[in-house]
């Protein structure tokens, strides 16, 4: 069974990750991992505390000579930024004067209601996206293992507040990662630069929408049989438990409400001998599963909570109407949260691929791949002999 923790608050000592489940002796490139990180702290938009921070990834176990073990493997990221507010981070001794104004549409309210804490810091250490670093770091070690089989992730800016590129179907990740808000094209990306500076202006903040693609998915990751195996609700599942994500679409996603059945499917069409598609109108998967196309998805992301031009809240403990609490943060993470999307993605998509394949070595589900994919292709051939 594969699965994956993180532990770790924004400003304390450091973030945690485990991954359990992955095959033993698969080859670990540190460098791409931490390129990814680096990636993840860039974008227009970004605070103050990306010029703090250079993260950079500690294996503590699982791995030897670059190489997994198959045991558990544990990694550390971290916090520079500790150093600057140690007398209040500490885990042993911290302490200071709460934070007690929550700010709409974050999780300090919610949050020291269910674990009753009286200082809000105790909610928002967690709730930080800051903690996405370390999911970066786990979905970078996967993707190793994904490309291993041929499955590749990628991931685009369409929308930044109400700036919204064209629908594109042929991009390259080149081309996303010139840009400085990951959006290939150039007159668009312009356009989001200039929003975001006139929401910086004004104190605001701006959300926006991100495509992942995942190309090479053999058909059949995923099931009908039961709710909790559809690969759909996984890959949505694991994307809205990102932080400020509020709507995930696949393929055609909400349009396809308002289309009629000829409109909506992807018709099957010969190549010779080969079975094609008209369209990928269903993002790559249909009744659960993956079905050979590359698989879309378009998340939706709202606005941070933190707004320099503070929201109007309640101070919790004098029961008086208050401003919202400022922390340092950023005008738009749209950019960063692609990345963050990608790993999402690859974390998700490990468990049913290891479902469907196996093995305790890469070698061994490697194996597995290539005998499955050789059935499937002679599927069909010893039907038409057994007619």
């Amino acid at each position: 069974m594969f699965r994956y923790l993180t532990a770790g608050e924004s400003h304390g000592p450091a973030l945690v990750g485990i991954l359990d489940g992955l095959p033993a002796h698969l080859h670990i490139d540190v460098e791409r991992i931490n390129e990814t990180l680096a990636r993840r702290q860039g974008g227009y938009g970004r605070g103050g505390r990306m010029k703090i921070e250079r993260d950079e990834i500690e294996f503590l176990s699982g791995v030897r000579g670059s190489r997994t073990l198959g045991s558990p493997i544990a990694v550390l990221i971290r916090n520079r930024d500790f150093d600057n507010v140690r007398a209040l981070m500490d885990p042993l001794t911290g302490a200071g004067k709460p934070l007690t104004n929550p700010r709409p549409g974050h999780a300090d309210y919610a949050g020291a209601l269910k674990y009753r804490h009286e200082d809000l810091r105790n909610v928002l250490e967690r709730a930080s996206a800051r903690e996405t670093a370390m999911r970066v770091a786990l979905g970078a070690i996967c993707a190793q293992f994904l490309e291993a089989l041929g499955v590749r992730t990628r991931s685009y800016v369409q929308r930044i507040g109400d700036v919204a590129a064209p629908e594109l179907t042929d991009w390259s990740q080149d081309e996303v990662e010139a840009s400085e808000v990951r959006c290939p094209h150039e007159p668009t990306a312009q356009r989001m630069i200039a929003a975001i500076d006139a929401a910086k202006a004004a104190g605001d903040t701006l959300g926006g929408t991100f495509v992942v693609q995942i190309d090479g998915v053999p058909v059949g990751i995923g099931s009908n049989r039961q709710p909790d195996t559809r690969l759909d609700g996984v890959l949505a599942g694991a994307l809205m438990g990102m932080q400020t994500v509020k709507a995930v679409e696949v393929g055609l996603g909400a349009d396809v409400a308002a289309r009629a059945g000829s409109q909506a499917h992807d018709t099957f069409a010969l190549d010779g001998t080969n079975v094609v598609r008209g369209s990928n109108r269903a993002g790559g998967i249909e009744g659960g599963m993956s079905n050979g196309q590359p698989i879309v998805l378009r998340v939706s992301v709202k606005a941070i909570p933190t707004l320099m031009k503070a929201l109007p809240s309640v101070n919790l403990h004098e029961k008086t109407g208050a401003p919202a609490t400022i922390v340092r943060s950023d005008v738009c993470v749209v950019p960063a949260a692609g990345i963050v999307g990608e790993a999402m993605v690859r974390l998700a998509l490990v468990g049913p691929i290891l479902d469907k394949y196996g093995g305790d070595s890469i070698e061994e589900t490697r194996d597995n791949l290539a005998r499955a994919n050789a059935a499937a292709a002679a599927l069909f051939d010893t039907a038409q002999e057994g007619e």
